[in-house]
């Protein structure tokens, strides 16, 4: 991985990305179905920007392989 391209994004800007709730990312979180946060002080917590977009791009993925199989 390339250090130097690596983006830390806030929760705001993951909401932005996903379309999902706090609530939601937090859930997510929790069942180990979304990336991890990282805190990067005692109150402030961030995502890398990488791995919600790879996020996005598995669940687009799964959604072209699930209408693949119904149109087949």
């Amino acid at each position: 991985m390339d250090n130097d391209k690596e983006r830390f994004i806030r929760l705001n800007e993951v909401i932005k990305k996903t379309g999902l709730s706090k609530g939601t990312i937090y859930k997510y979180m929790k069942e180990g179905t979304f990336p991890s946060n990282i805190p990067i002080s005692d109150k402030v917590v961030v995502w890398l920007e990488s791995e919600v977009d790879q996020w996005i791009s598995d669940k687009i993925n799964e959604y072209k392989s699930r209408r693949q199989n119904v149109i087949r």
